[in-house]
Protein backbone atom coordinates (compact mmCIF):
# COMPACT_ATOMS: atom_id res chain seq x y z
CA UNK A 1 0.00 0.00 0.00
CA UNK A 2 1.18 3.37 -1.19
CA UNK A 3 0.66 6.46 1.40
CA UNK A 4 1.37 9.82 0.59
CA UNK A 5 0.99 12.34 3.39
CA UNK A 6 1.37 16.17 2.55
CA UNK A 7 0.33 18.43 5.19
CA UNK A 8 0.88 21.93 5.95
CA UNK A 9 2.43 23.35 8.31
CA UNK A 10 0.50 23.94 12.25
CA UNK A 11 1.45 27.79 12.32
CA UNK A 12 3.53 28.42 15.69
CA UNK A 13 3.91 24.55 16.38
CA UNK A 14 4.99 21.65 13.89
CA UNK A 15 6.61 22.86 10.40
CA UNK A 16 5.44 20.57 7.36
CA UNK A 17 8.06 17.68 7.92
CA UNK A 18 7.58 17.20 11.14
CA UNK A 19 3.99 17.16 10.96
CA UNK A 20 4.23 14.60 7.95
CA UNK A 21 7.28 12.35 9.49
CA UNK A 22 4.23 11.96 12.91
CA UNK A 23 1.76 10.68 11.02
CA UNK A 24 4.14 8.57 8.88
CA UNK A 25 4.75 6.91 12.02
CA UNK A 26 1.40 6.62 13.32
CA UNK A 27 0.61 5.14 9.34
CA UNK A 28 4.11 2.54 10.15
CA UNK A 29 2.50 1.75 13.63
CA UNK A 30 -0.49 -0.40 12.09
CA UNK A 31 0.44 -1.21 8.08
CA UNK A 32 4.42 -1.50 9.00
CA UNK A 33 5.10 -2.57 5.21
CA UNK A 34 3.05 0.80 3.78
CA UNK A 35 5.77 2.57 1.34
CA UNK A 36 5.34 5.84 2.86
CA UNK A 37 6.03 8.85 1.07
CA UNK A 38 6.30 12.33 3.09
CA UNK A 39 6.37 15.67 0.68
CA UNK A 40 6.26 18.65 1.98
CA UNK A 41 3.24 21.21 1.68
CA UNK A 42 2.89 24.75 1.72
CA UNK A 43 0.36 27.81 0.79
CA UNK A 44 2.54 30.71 0.36
CA UNK A 45 2.27 31.35 3.93
CA UNK A 46 4.51 30.23 6.61
CA UNK A 47 6.63 28.07 5.65
CA UNK A 48 7.18 28.33 1.95
CA UNK A 49 10.35 28.89 2.23
CA UNK A 50 11.30 25.52 3.54
CA UNK A 51 8.80 23.28 2.05
CA UNK A 52 9.45 24.38 -1.44
CA UNK A 53 13.40 24.12 -1.16
CA UNK A 54 13.25 20.70 0.37
CA UNK A 55 10.61 19.79 -2.40
CA UNK A 56 12.93 21.13 -5.19
CA UNK A 57 16.24 19.70 -3.59
CA UNK A 58 17.52 23.38 -3.10
CA UNK A 59 19.64 24.63 -0.13
CA UNK A 60 18.89 27.04 2.30
CA UNK A 61 20.66 30.37 2.30
CA UNK A 62 21.04 33.25 5.23
CA UNK A 63 21.34 36.55 4.83
CA UNK A 64 21.41 40.01 6.75
CA UNK A 65 19.23 42.60 4.83
CA UNK A 66 17.21 45.80 6.21
CA UNK A 67 14.38 44.82 8.69
CA UNK A 68 10.94 46.62 8.16
CA UNK A 69 12.08 48.83 10.69
CA UNK A 70 15.97 50.06 9.19
CA UNK A 71 17.72 47.94 11.91
CA UNK A 72 19.34 44.42 10.47
CA UNK A 73 17.64 41.63 10.79
CA UNK A 74 18.85 37.65 10.09
CA UNK A 75 16.54 36.26 7.01
CA UNK A 76 16.38 32.65 5.40
CA UNK A 77 15.61 31.99 1.95
CA UNK A 78 16.07 29.12 -0.48
CA UNK A 79 18.06 28.53 -3.56
CA UNK A 80 17.46 25.41 -6.48
CA UNK A 81 20.94 25.08 -8.00
CA UNK A 82 19.39 23.20 -11.10
CA UNK A 83 16.60 25.61 -12.16
CA UNK A 84 18.57 29.10 -10.37
CA UNK A 85 15.64 29.61 -8.52
CA UNK A 86 15.24 31.68 -5.00
CA UNK A 87 12.61 31.02 -2.70
CA UNK A 88 11.92 33.87 -0.75
CA UNK A 89 9.30 34.64 2.16
CA UNK A 90 8.68 39.08 1.96
CA UNK A 91 7.88 38.32 5.79
CA UNK A 92 11.26 37.40 6.54
CA UNK A 93 12.44 40.91 5.84
CA UNK A 94 9.70 43.36 6.40
CA UNK A 95 6.91 40.61 8.08
CA UNK A 96 4.91 42.10 10.86
CA UNK A 97 6.23 39.61 13.75
CA UNK A 98 9.31 41.07 13.30
CA UNK A 99 7.88 43.96 14.89
CA UNK A 100 6.65 44.45 18.68
CA UNK A 101 3.01 45.59 18.60
CA UNK A 102 3.68 48.95 20.08
CA UNK A 103 6.37 49.82 16.96
CA UNK A 104 3.84 49.12 14.84
CA UNK A 105 3.89 51.91 12.39
CA UNK A 106 2.99 51.89 8.41
CA UNK A 107 4.63 55.27 7.53
CA UNK A 108 8.02 54.43 9.04
CA UNK A 109 7.96 50.25 7.69
CA UNK A 110 10.05 49.65 4.84
CA UNK A 111 10.24 46.85 1.73
CA UNK A 112 14.09 47.64 1.52
CA UNK A 113 15.31 44.07 2.98
CA UNK A 114 13.22 42.49 0.22
CA UNK A 115 15.09 43.52 -2.63
CA UNK A 116 18.33 43.10 -0.82
CA UNK A 117 17.49 39.31 0.02
CA UNK A 118 16.18 39.56 -4.35
CA UNK A 119 19.88 41.44 -5.05
CA UNK A 120 21.82 38.52 -2.80
CA UNK A 121 20.18 35.97 -4.83
CA UNK A 122 20.71 37.57 -7.80
CA UNK A 123 24.61 37.56 -7.11
CA UNK A 124 24.47 33.93 -5.97
CA UNK A 125 23.18 32.42 -9.78
CA UNK A 126 19.39 33.18 -9.10
CA UNK A 127 17.03 34.52 -12.43
CA UNK A 128 13.76 33.00 -11.53
CA UNK A 129 11.69 34.11 -8.53
CA UNK A 130 9.48 32.49 -5.94
CA UNK A 131 8.28 35.00 -3.98
CA UNK A 132 5.51 34.80 -0.98
CA UNK A 133 4.26 38.43 -0.25
CA UNK A 134 2.01 37.26 3.07
CA UNK A 135 2.58 39.09 6.28
CA UNK A 136 3.93 42.38 5.38
CA UNK A 137 4.10 45.10 8.01
CA UNK A 138 4.52 47.31 5.00
CA UNK A 139 2.06 50.02 3.36
CA UNK A 140 4.97 51.55 1.28
CA UNK A 141 3.83 50.09 -2.12
CA UNK A 142 7.37 48.46 -2.49
CA UNK A 143 9.12 51.22 -2.88
CA UNK A 144 11.59 50.12 -0.82
CA UNK A 145 12.36 47.19 -2.50
CA UNK A 146 12.39 48.97 -5.40
CA UNK A 147 14.80 51.00 -4.09
CA UNK A 148 17.32 47.94 -3.29
CA UNK A 149 17.37 47.05 -6.78
CA UNK A 150 18.45 50.26 -8.43
CA UNK A 151 15.27 52.00 -9.45
CA UNK A 152 15.28 55.90 -8.23
CA UNK A 153 12.80 56.75 -5.78
CA UNK A 154 13.52 60.95 -5.63
CA UNK A 155 11.58 63.63 -4.39
CA UNK A 156 11.40 67.32 -5.78
CA UNK A 157 15.24 68.21 -4.78
CA UNK A 158 16.31 64.78 -6.76
CA UNK A 159 16.68 62.55 -3.24
CA UNK A 160 15.60 59.24 -2.47
CA UNK A 161 12.85 59.85 -0.59
CA UNK A 162 12.88 58.28 3.28
CA UNK A 163 11.65 54.85 4.36
CA UNK A 164 8.70 53.75 4.51
CA UNK A 165 4.73 54.95 3.18
CA UNK A 166 5.56 58.24 4.38
CA UNK A 167 8.14 58.08 1.62
CA UNK A 168 5.58 58.27 -1.21
CA UNK A 169 4.32 61.28 0.16
CA UNK A 170 7.32 63.35 -1.09
CA UNK A 171 7.83 61.19 -4.10
CA UNK A 172 8.14 62.98 -7.55
CA UNK A 173 10.28 61.10 -9.74
CA UNK A 174 10.67 57.43 -10.64
CA UNK A 175 13.81 56.97 -12.87
CA UNK A 176 15.41 53.26 -13.70
CA UNK A 177 18.38 54.17 -14.98
CA UNK A 178 20.53 52.57 -12.05
CA UNK A 179 18.54 49.16 -11.50
CA UNK A 180 20.74 46.36 -11.90
CA UNK A 181 21.30 45.10 -15.39
CA UNK A 182 20.84 41.46 -14.28
CA UNK A 183 16.99 42.53 -13.61
CA UNK A 184 16.24 41.92 -17.51
CA UNK A 185 16.88 38.42 -16.80
CA UNK A 186 14.48 37.88 -14.14
CA UNK A 187 11.28 36.17 -13.93
CA UNK A 188 9.07 36.30 -11.11
CA UNK A 189 6.02 34.45 -9.98
CA UNK A 190 4.22 35.42 -6.51
CA UNK A 191 2.20 33.76 -4.62
CA UNK A 192 -0.59 36.11 -3.56
CA UNK A 193 -3.49 35.24 -1.95
CA UNK A 194 -5.77 38.05 -1.71
CA UNK A 195 -7.79 40.00 -4.44
CA UNK A 196 -6.84 43.52 -2.58
CA UNK A 197 -6.53 46.69 -5.43
CA UNK A 198 -3.52 49.06 -4.33
CA UNK A 199 -6.55 52.00 -3.50
CA UNK A 200 -9.60 52.95 -2.20
CA UNK A 201 -12.38 51.75 0.12
CA UNK A 202 -10.72 47.62 -0.71
CA UNK A 203 -7.28 48.93 -1.01
CA UNK A 204 -4.41 48.17 0.83
CA UNK A 205 -4.33 51.05 3.31
CA UNK A 206 -8.38 50.18 4.26
CA UNK A 207 -7.90 47.02 4.66
CA UNK A 208 -4.95 45.63 6.26
CA UNK A 209 -3.45 49.39 7.20
CA UNK A 210 -5.63 49.11 10.78
CA UNK A 211 -3.48 46.29 11.82
CA UNK A 212 -0.35 47.29 10.90
CA UNK A 213 -0.91 50.09 13.02
CA UNK A 214 -2.84 53.03 10.83
CA UNK A 215 -4.76 55.32 12.46
CA UNK A 216 -8.07 56.46 10.25
CA UNK A 217 -5.88 59.80 9.14
CA UNK A 218 -2.96 57.59 8.00
CA UNK A 219 -5.21 55.69 6.10
CA UNK A 220 -6.50 58.36 4.50
CA UNK A 221 -3.18 59.64 3.57
CA UNK A 222 -1.74 56.35 2.26
CA UNK A 223 -4.29 55.58 0.00
CA UNK A 224 -3.89 59.14 -1.58
CA UNK A 225 0.06 58.66 -1.51
CA UNK A 226 -0.54 55.53 -2.81
CA UNK A 227 -2.59 56.64 -6.24
CA UNK A 228 -0.23 59.43 -7.05
CA UNK A 229 2.34 56.84 -6.99
CA UNK A 230 0.75 54.53 -9.13
CA UNK A 231 -0.14 57.61 -11.48
CA UNK A 232 3.98 57.99 -11.53
CA UNK A 233 4.03 54.60 -12.59
CA UNK A 234 1.81 54.39 -15.39
CA UNK A 235 3.44 57.47 -16.83
CA UNK A 236 6.34 55.64 -17.20
CA UNK A 237 4.89 52.03 -17.14
CA UNK A 238 1.09 51.89 -19.52
CA UNK A 239 0.54 48.48 -18.14
CA UNK A 240 0.56 49.43 -14.95
CA UNK A 241 -2.62 48.55 -13.37
CA UNK A 242 -3.19 49.75 -9.77
CA UNK A 243 -7.10 47.86 -9.55
CA UNK A 244 -5.43 44.51 -10.89
CA UNK A 245 -6.52 41.96 -7.87
CA UNK A 246 -3.91 41.29 -6.04
CA UNK A 247 -1.99 44.82 -6.43
CA UNK A 248 -2.72 46.10 -2.97
CA UNK A 249 -1.35 42.54 -1.46
CA UNK A 250 1.67 43.20 1.32
CA UNK A 251 0.73 47.04 1.37
CA UNK A 252 1.38 47.61 -2.36
CA UNK A 253 4.13 45.34 -3.05
CA UNK A 254 2.21 43.12 -5.22
CA UNK A 255 1.90 46.25 -7.75
CA UNK A 256 5.66 46.89 -7.30
CA UNK A 257 6.32 43.13 -8.34
CA UNK A 258 3.66 43.28 -11.34
CA UNK A 259 4.78 47.12 -12.80
CA UNK A 260 8.22 47.33 -12.27
CA UNK A 261 9.73 43.64 -12.63
CA UNK A 262 6.92 42.31 -14.91
CA UNK A 263 6.21 39.98 -12.08
CA UNK A 264 2.78 36.95 -12.19
CA UNK A 265 0.82 36.68 -9.44
CA UNK A 266 -0.41 32.89 -8.88
CA UNK A 267 -2.01 31.45 -6.05
CA UNK A 268 0.48 30.10 -3.58
CA UNK A 269 -0.60 26.71 -3.11
CA UNK A 270 -0.91 26.40 -7.22
CA UNK A 271 2.78 27.52 -7.22
CA UNK A 272 3.92 24.65 -4.49
CA UNK A 273 2.27 21.83 -5.83
CA UNK A 274 3.72 22.53 -9.02
CA UNK A 275 6.75 23.30 -7.90
CA UNK A 276 7.44 20.24 -5.77
CA UNK A 277 5.55 18.21 -8.22
CA UNK A 278 3.15 16.74 -5.79
CA UNK A 279 0.48 15.34 -8.41
CA UNK A 280 3.71 12.94 -9.41
CA UNK A 281 3.93 11.14 -6.22
CA UNK A 282 0.10 11.35 -5.57
CA UNK A 283 -1.68 9.23 -9.42
CA UNK A 284 -0.54 6.03 -8.17
CA UNK A 285 -0.89 6.14 -4.19
CA UNK A 286 -3.51 4.30 -2.46
CA UNK A 287 -4.16 6.93 0.02
CA UNK A 288 -3.44 10.30 0.85
CA UNK A 289 -3.02 12.16 4.12
CA UNK A 290 -2.94 16.03 4.26
CA UNK A 291 -3.99 18.64 6.92
CA UNK A 292 -3.30 22.14 8.73
CA UNK A 293 -3.55 23.55 11.95
CA UNK A 294 -7.19 24.86 11.34
CA UNK A 295 -9.66 23.07 9.30
CA UNK A 296 -12.25 25.27 8.43
CA UNK A 297 -14.43 26.70 5.80
CA UNK A 298 -11.28 28.89 4.47
CA UNK A 299 -9.87 25.62 3.98
CA UNK A 300 -11.55 24.92 0.45
CA UNK A 301 -11.16 28.45 -0.75
CA UNK A 302 -7.47 27.68 -2.12
CA UNK A 303 -5.66 26.84 0.70
CA UNK A 304 -2.79 23.89 0.61
CA UNK A 305 -5.07 20.65 1.70
CA UNK A 306 -8.39 21.53 -0.43
CA UNK A 307 -4.99 21.19 -2.86
CA UNK A 308 -3.86 17.91 -2.27
CA UNK A 309 -7.76 16.74 -2.26
CA UNK A 310 -8.08 18.09 -5.95
CA UNK A 311 -5.20 16.13 -7.29
CA UNK A 312 -5.86 13.18 -5.13
CA UNK A 313 -9.67 13.14 -6.65
CA UNK A 314 -8.18 13.78 -9.95
CA UNK A 315 -7.69 9.79 -9.80
CA UNK A 316 -10.19 8.79 -6.97
CA UNK A 317 -7.63 8.48 -4.31
CA UNK A 318 -9.26 8.84 -0.63
CA UNK A 319 -8.49 11.83 1.53
CA UNK A 320 -7.79 11.90 5.12
CA UNK A 321 -7.22 15.58 6.73
CA UNK A 322 -5.49 16.00 10.49
CA UNK A 323 -5.97 19.23 12.20
CA UNK A 324 -5.15 20.59 15.51
CA UNK A 325 -8.59 22.63 16.12
CA UNK A 326 -11.94 22.11 14.05
CA UNK A 327 -14.47 24.93 13.25
CA UNK A 328 -18.36 24.08 12.45
CA UNK A 329 -17.83 24.68 8.94
CA UNK A 330 -15.09 22.08 7.79
CA UNK A 331 -17.79 19.84 6.72
CA UNK A 332 -17.64 21.97 3.59
CA UNK A 333 -14.22 20.08 3.01
CA UNK A 334 -15.68 17.31 2.77
CA UNK A 335 -17.65 18.22 -0.17
CA UNK A 336 -14.28 19.29 -1.43
CA UNK A 337 -12.47 15.97 -1.70
CA UNK A 338 -11.66 15.29 1.87
CA UNK A 339 -13.26 11.74 2.94
CA UNK A 340 -13.22 12.20 6.66
CA UNK A 341 -10.90 14.66 8.71
CA UNK A 342 -10.19 14.50 12.13
CA UNK A 343 -8.63 16.17 14.93
CA UNK A 344 -5.57 15.43 16.56
CA UNK A 345 -5.85 16.54 20.10
CA UNK A 346 -7.32 14.14 22.91
CA UNK A 347 -7.40 15.65 25.81
CA UNK A 348 -8.38 19.53 27.48
CA UNK A 349 -5.14 21.55 27.15
CA UNK A 350 -3.66 24.77 27.59
CA UNK A 351 -3.18 26.75 23.68
CA UNK A 352 0.67 26.58 25.35
CA UNK A 353 0.40 23.07 25.77
CA UNK A 354 -1.45 22.30 22.45
CA UNK A 355 1.20 24.25 20.66
CA UNK A 356 4.25 22.53 21.94
CA UNK A 357 6.09 20.64 18.55
CA UNK A 358 7.24 17.89 20.79
CA UNK A 359 3.06 17.60 21.87
CA UNK A 360 1.48 18.27 19.08
CA UNK A 361 3.71 15.53 17.37
CA UNK A 362 2.94 13.09 19.46
CA UNK A 363 -1.07 14.16 19.26
CA UNK A 364 -0.48 13.99 15.10
CA UNK A 365 1.20 10.22 15.02
CA UNK A 366 -1.70 8.87 18.13
CA UNK A 367 -4.47 9.87 15.93
CA UNK A 368 -3.50 9.08 12.73
CA UNK A 369 -2.62 5.85 14.05
CA UNK A 370 -6.34 5.11 15.38
CA UNK A 371 -7.75 6.37 12.15
CA UNK A 372 -5.65 3.55 10.48
CA UNK A 373 -6.39 1.19 12.98
CA UNK A 374 -9.78 1.49 11.81
CA UNK A 375 -9.43 1.30 8.42
CA UNK A 376 -7.83 -1.86 9.20
CA UNK A 377 -10.16 -2.96 11.19
CA UNK A 378 -12.84 -2.22 8.65
CA UNK A 379 -10.77 -4.00 5.81
CA UNK A 380 -10.34 -7.48 7.71
CA UNK A 381 -14.71 -7.66 7.10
Amino acid sequence: MKIVIAIDSFKGSMSSLQAGESAGRGVSRVFGDADIIIRPLADGGEGTVDALTLGCGGRLQKSRVTGPLGKKVSCQYGIVEESKTAIIEMSAAAGITLIDENERNPLNTTTYGVGEMIKDAIKKGCRNFLIGIGGSATNDGGAGMLQALGFDFLDKDGNQVPYGAKGLEVLEEINDDNILPELSECSFQIACDVTNTLCGEKGCSAIYGPQKGATPTMIMQMDKWLAYYAKLAKEKYPDADARYPGAGAAGGLGFAFMTFLNGKLCPGVDIVLRETRLEEYIRDADMVITGEGRLDGQTVMGKAPAGVAKIAKKYNIPVLAFAGCLKEDAILCNENGIDAFFPILRNVVSYEDAMKVQNAMNNMEAAVEQAMRLIKAVRKE
